[in-house]
């Protein structure tokens, strides 16, 4: 690619501009000046392809010799002598289109060995030169088209040449044509322009696109689009007044004129290109105008002379090597006699239309029989194929199968292991819950034994020992009323100590089964319990919402219980000054929080020391169905209880 850049670089500081030059993308005489100053055979072997190019439509011979110059450049160097072939393929193609065919397919694996958007290029130009050997050697349109939306445009994108991208779509268009596929035809010829107009070097194929568009659109009957077509065809060309892409240009326009039913300017405008052709030694144009001259005579009706031009034409190459032109000559030499009636002379050509429409047909069959042998051959192919496939498909079936059961039964195995593992693992966790639960029960159990204990001694004590306390206490308070002992001061202290006995006794039976509980409920037994705890440095706030009067009494009992040990750990262990107690209840959730500002301590503590009165909480807990959430720190103040119960009261 260095030296690619350089070739251009030397061409570029070389090129003058000539108007009156046939649009080419190089300037012959700087590409021949290079070709003389430069001293590297690489750079030498480029040019010398370079001016092939420019050369092959004005002189072919000189393009030849400077193939072969490249061709002798380009030994030592194996990218050039890929692309020498591929040049060497294309002077072939005209002559000998088997021995092309072959050279451009030996030029295409040289070059896909080479990385790079130049290799890319050169692989694309081989594959599209050796579809045209298809289309205009061999008559076979449909392999052309093939090959280049398949190989040669694939390759062009990917080499990021924008100009012969364009080509590519503006050749694959002809393809479409020819085989009678205008909607596509058209399709890709806009594709074309639209490619090739912001390209530098694209006047000749964005010309050529130019005049098939409106080719098309004149054989549809649209004169008006065609003539759009062909006046941006012609201002394109202004510059360049002996370009071959006139001859072009006056070919299509006499088309339009001859559709349009305006013989004579058709006319006027065929013999026009036809003097150009003759002057620019364009064979094969002047004849392609002879034939429109042929078409805007006979509509005109001036028959002789209509006869005459196709008579010449009749006599000339290359035009008469394609067999769809002969075919388009003699329908129209067939119409032209038999309008002068001539009968004898048409009968004449319409048997050479006739043989030559057959023979034509007959290549098509033949193409088609062996086409239709070759797709039953692979069809046999196929079938054997699929037999085998069957078979094999069979087996692996079965292999397949007996996998698979190997799979279920181990699967099952596992499956029957895990369920009898649940199973055990159910039976232990039950049987530990009924163990658990047991112990609930038991500890209850015991616990509402220790509550009825605690309410007959309550009881006991404030019946008996209370009564007979407050009788003693009244007998003093009236020997001391009396006078007889002289009022000694000891007596007055016994019956201080007494009131002190009494009160102690209260409190002591109060402890041991609440009096507030049982006569006034659930929410004034807490009341009167935060109440017991404040002192001068204790404060205790007590909060309820929605406690319902008939729960019943053992759960109320248990509920107290569970506050007075927390209330008392506050006080007790955390030494706490101030003391939330808040009860709500919804439904048959009842929940107990208790927050104090005393000093938090580890909860995994209590997992390996807990006291009574935290037993005795998660014992009661647990019995009412209930869970508890403990939030505290080591060492850092403050402490939160949360505890939610389930009572059997209803709403």
């Amino acid at each position: 690619m260095k030296l690619l850049t350089l070739v251009l670089i030397l061409i570029l500081s070389a090129t003058r501009s000539y108007a009156q030059q046939a649009p080419g993308r190089y300037d012959k005489d700087s590409l021949a000046r290079v070709l003389e100053q430069a001293t590297n055979d690489s750079v030498k072997a480029r040019v010398s392809f370079l001016l092939a190019d420019e050369w092959e439509d004005k002189d072919t011979l000189l393009s030849k010799k400077y193939v072969q110059l490249g061709k002798g450049f380009s030994k030592g160097h194996p990218f050039l002598q890929g692309v020498s072939l591929f040049y060497e393929a294309r002077k072939l193609a005209p002559t000998a289109p088997d021995s092309a065919a072959k050279v451009f397919m030996q030029a295409e694996n040289i070059l896909k060995k080479f990385p790079g958007k130049e290799a890319l290029l050169f692989r694309s130009m081989c594959w599209h030169d050796y579809a045209r050997v298809f289309h205009f050697e061999k008559d076979d349109p449909e392999t052309y088209v093939n090959l280049l939306v398949t190989q040669a445009i694939p390759l062009a994108q990917k080499s990021g040449d924008q100009r012969y991208l364009g080509k590519n779509y503006l050749d694959l268009a002809y393809g479409f044509k020819n085989l009678k596929e205008y909607a596509k035809a058209k399709i890709y010829l806009q594709l074309a322009i639209e490619t090739l107009r912001n390209e530098k070097g694209n006047t000749r194929y964005l010309a050529t696109a130019y005049h098939t568009l409106s080719e098309n659109y004149s054989l549809s009957g649209d004169s008006a689009k065609a003539a759009l077509y062909l006046d941006s065809m012609r201002v394109l060309l202004t510059p360049y007044p002996e370009a071959d892409e006139w001859l072009d240009y006056y070919a299509g326009e006499s088309m339009r004129l001859t559709i349009a039913e305006k013989f004579d300017q058709s006319l006027a405008v065929s013999e026009k290109g036809i003097a150009l052709a003759r002057k620019l030694h364009q064979p094969y144009p002047e004849q392609r105008l002879l034939l429109q001259k042929f078409y805007a005579l006979y509509n005109k009706k001036d028959l002789p002379e209509a006869r005459r031009v196709a008579l010449d034409l009749y006599s000339k190459l290359p035009f008469m090597n394609t067999s769809a032109n002969r075919l388009l000559l003699y329908y129209g030499l067939v119409a032209t006699n038999e309008d002068m009636k001539n009968i004898p002379e048409a009968y004449q050509w319409l048997k050479r239309y006739s043989y030559l429409s057959d023979s034509v047909a007959q290549s098509n069959l033949e193409t088609k029989i062996n086409a239709l042998e070759i797709k039953f051959r692979n069809a046999e192919h196929q079938r054997k194929i699929t037999e085998l496939n069957a078979s094999n498909d069979k087996a692996n079936f079965a292999l397949k199968r007996t996998i698979l059961l190997s799979w279920l039964l181990g699967l099952v195995s596992v499956l029957l292991f895990i369920i009898l593992l649940l199973g055990y693992f159910f039976y232990k966790n039950k049987k530990r819950t009924a163990l658990q639960q047991e112990q609930i029960k038991v500890s209850h159990a015991m616990l509402q034994g220790q509550e009825e204990e605690r309410k007959r001694v309550a009881r006991d004590l404030h019946d008996s020992l209370g009564g007979l306390l407050a009788s003693t206490k009244i007998n003093l308070s009236k020997i001391a009323g009396s006078g007889s002992t002289g009022n000694r001061p000891e007596l007055e202290g016994i019956i201080g100590q007494m009131d002190t006995s009494v009160t102690e006794l209260r409190r002591i039976a109060h402890n041991m089964m609440p009096e507030m509980l049982l006569r006034l409920g659930l929410e004034a037994a807490l009341k009167d319990l935060c109440d017991t705890f404040e002192s001068e440095k204790i404060t205790v706030r007590f909060l309820c919402f929605g406690i319902q009067p008939n729960i019943p009494q053992g759960e109320q009992v248990s509920i107290y219980r569970i506050a007075q040990e927390l209330l008392t750990n506050a006080v007790k262990h955390a030494g706490a000054k101030n003391i939330l107690l808040q009860c709500n209840q919804r439904d048959n959730r009842f929940f107990i929080t208790v927050e104090d500002d005393g000093t938090g301590f580890n909860k995994d503590v209590l997992h390996e020391n807990q006291g009574m009165g935290f037993i005795n909480i998660k014992t009661r807990v647990a019995y009412l169905n209930g869970k508890i959430e403990i939030l505290s720190r080591g060492n850092q103040p403050g402490t939160s209880i949360n505890i939610e119960v389930y009572v059997t009261t209803e709403i």
